[in-house]
């Protein structure tokens, strides 16, 4: 634990933060205050209208809402109003195509506005909304589109060639829509799927569209979160969501109308979602979102040309811009940015303390999961920071250190982070899986899977993860998923993965392989079994150490045992072998 607490002082802020006092506003919190914040109509809400219509038809509508930069250095700015427009319009779309409340429309694209308004126009109609990062794989690509049987499909022309490895196999998914020029797009086809031209069909839609309202536990999007065994898991998050993601982007990233945000994350992923699209712009504040490669120079130049006031990012990235040296920073004019938080993984005390120095500000960490739909435990502005801690509940929300029976244990003794049930952004359900869903719920709590304790002040520390799940830079990588990946290699048998602790990435994935007989280990397979299942799986989950192996450790049902493998690895005790087949 680190000791050198970083006091905070109301009289040092220019602006008082949103959550002035948290002992005070936690005392007398509640969600039904909180949704007074919230427009409602006769009961329903949509979480799209609370997000962007209410701003496009207020004094905001001709406040820029995104500001995008592209790969290329293209820039284009969306007012509130013109991004409620295109929102509409492709509500429209969606009316034109039948698809009505409930189906499930995806969207596999890099970072381009048309995720954006293409995603608030699927909750408008409402339809279901799905993510799928652009680094994905034809694997994982199939995966999730044939589990939620979705029937719409918007990507773009670079990533086109991966769905058209596997659409024709997926039999519910009808259309698949193409962004870019419409002259490009036109010799694109898919056996047995009508393809259109994305830009071409939404410029026929009309600009109105009536939203629709929802019940608040109407299903609003889903996303995929990888688990230790089986498929990735659908999970589900309902229109009441916003209820939530709105009041901790207010209380945590303290954010308000005349900010300008920069939150790194990409929408394939949950944090994209709640914190770049409907908490930031239920608060009305701008966006700046970008679609370049990580480069230490272009960020902070985007941070000091779009004078980004509040950025939220990533560990990893972090640890990267400190790698890359003080002087760099320099050169640059950041004196716009007032608030700093990060996210992803444990955001350890060094990069803390790297941004009081160089930015004259502090990371401020805070945890949640795809699975809670919005931040429930964080360091706030005005809260003293202990760093390395991931800080205090939000208002509203319940946190406990509890047994494997959901049993409440003392401070500072380690045990399963679990949370009260029934905030607002909690999911709603595992997509065709109940079981599932209820697995996650033990003794009147939600276990998250995190193993963590509380200090005698209520500050919670993570420990580490109570399964397999590697997380690496950031994203949750199921090793069963990269598994399944590696023994498609022609020249692989068996596979065993495991995270490796790294001190840039949090975790880096390696592999234990079993070639086939006859096959020879080299360096040039291992880099060739890398670059497999980059290309088949995604760019973030595929092996970075490869270590063959003559036999992996089973149990005698023939599970691979992997905390075998990471006890190998790391020097640990091995702990009990009872179960163990012969090794």
């Amino acid at each position: 634990m680190d000791t050198g607490l970083i006091k905070k002082k109301l009289s040092d802020f220019k602006i008082p933060p949103n959550l002035d006092d948290y002992e005070k506003v936690r005392q007398s919190f509640s969600y039904q205050d909180a949704k007074k914040e919230i427009d409602f109509v006769g009961g329903k809400l949509n979480a799209a209208e609370n997000a962007i219509e209410r701003n496009a038809k207020n004094f905001r509508k001709n406040k820029i809402a995104l500001y995008w930069k592209g790969a290329d250095g293209n820039e284009q700015k969306f007012t509130f109003l013109e991004l409620n427009d295109a929102a509409n319009q492709f509500a429209n779309l969606l009316h034109e195509f039948n698809v009505d409340q409930g189906d499930r429309v995806f969207f596999f694209l890099s970072r381009v506005p048309e995720l954006y308004f293409g995603f608030l126009g699927t909750l408008k109609r409402g339809a279901i909304a799905g993510t799928m990062f652009a680094a994905f794989g034809p694997q994982a690509i199939e995966d999730r589109l044939g589990n939620s049987q979705a029937r719409i499909l918007v990507t773009e022309p670079e990533l086109f060639d991966r769905v058209e490895k596997v659409a024709h196999k997926l039999t519910n998914l009808e259309t698949v829509f193409v962004t870019g020029e419409p002259q490009k797009v036109k010799h694109l086809k898919i056996h047995g799927k009508k393809v259109f031209s994305f830009t071409e069909t939404l410029s026929k839609m009309s600009k109105n569209y009536k939203t629709r309202m929802m019940n608040p536990e109407d299903p609003a999007f889903m996303l995929y979160t990888s688990g230790t065994t089986g498929k990735p898991k659908g999970v589900v998050h309902v229109h009441k969501a916003i209820i939530h993601e709105h009041i901790s982007a207010k209380f945590v990233l303290d954010l308000r109308d005349d900010d300008v945000y920069w939150c790194t994350a990409d929408p394939g992923w949950v944090t994209g979602i709640a914190y770049e699209i409907l908490g930031s712009w239920s608060n009305g504040s701008s966006t700046v979102v970008t679609n370049g490669r990580f480069d230490p120079g272009e960020w902070y130049s985007i941070l000091q040309d779009y004078k980004v006031t509040v950025w939220y990012t990533a560990p990893t990235a972090i640890r990267m811009l400190m790698a890359a040296g003080n002087d760099l920073v320099k050169k640059y004019d950041l004196s716009s940015l007032r608030h700093l938080a990060s996210v992803g993984e444990p955001l350890n005390p060094e990069p803390i303390r790297w941004g009081l120095k160089v930015f004259g500000l502090p990371f401020h960490d805070n945890w949640w999961q795809t699975e809670t739909g919005g931040i429930l435990i964080a360091n706030y502005p005005a809260m003293d920071i202990k760093p390395g801690s991931m800080g205090r509940p939000l208002p509203g929300i319940e946190a406990a250190i509890v047994d494997d029976k959901g049993k409440k244990l003392s401070p500072n003794q380690e045990g399963n982070l679990a949370i009260k049930p029934g905030w607002p952004s909690m999911m709603h359900t595992i997509w065709r899986r109940p079981e599932k869903y209820k697995s996650y719920f033990t003794g009147g709590w939600y276990i998250s899977g995190d193993r963590a304790y509380r200090d005698k002040d209520g500050y919670f520390w993570f420990i580490g993860r109570a399964d397999d799940v590697i997380k690496t830079s950031g994203e949750r990588v199921g090793p069963f998923e990269v598994e399944s990946a590696l023994i498609e290699h022609p020249s692989i048998i068996e596979a065993g993965v495991i995270g490796k602790p790294d001190p840039l990435r949090g975790e880096i994935i390696k592999a234990f392989v079993k070639l086939k007989e006859g096959v020879k280990p080299s360096e040039n397979l291992k880099e060739e079994i890398a670059q497999f299942v980059k290309k088949h799986l995604a760019a973030h989950a595929f092996p970075r150490e490869i270590e063959f192996i003559d036999k992996l450790p089973k149990t005698r049902s023939g599970k691979i045992m992997r905390r075998l493998l990471k006890a190998k690895e790391l020097g640990l005790p091995v702990g009990d072998t009872s179960t163990l087949e012969e090794f």
